[in-house]
């Protein structure tokens, strides 16, 4: 009864050692993608080399990670230039005159 007992625990002990393990290694691989999806969320020319770099200090165990932040943090979005922006701006316009629309003052006299 003894053996049994302590073969449960040791798989139990396994178990937890597998999953602290994977959790670790998401743990690490979803931190240093954090730089590209700053980059991506503010439309930075160079996105793509951001998030390279992030795999490279990756390997280097995130020695680059602090400078690719900084680097994704520099670029600040220009709104008015920007097409998502306006894409949004416009269909917020269009929403609103849809939801709300104007009521001339000739149409209440009936």
């Amino acid at each position: 009864m003894i053996e049994t007992d302590s073969r449960i625990l040791d798989y139990i002990g396994a178990g937890m050692l597998i999953f602290v393990f994977l959790v670790l290694v998401y743990g690490i691989i979803y931190i240093h993608d954090i730089p590209y999806n700053i980059a991506k969320k503010r439309n930075h020319p160079h996105q793509d080399a951001i998030h390279a770099a992030g795999w490279v200090s990756l390997f280097t165990l995130h020695a680059l990670w602090p400078f690719l932040w900084i680097w994704a943090m520099i670029h600040k979005p220009n709104l008015e230039s920007d097409e998502s922006f306006v894409e949004h701006e416009t269909e917020a316009a269009l929403t609103k005159e849809v939801t709300e629309p104007e009521v001339k003052p000739e149409a209440r006299e009936v």
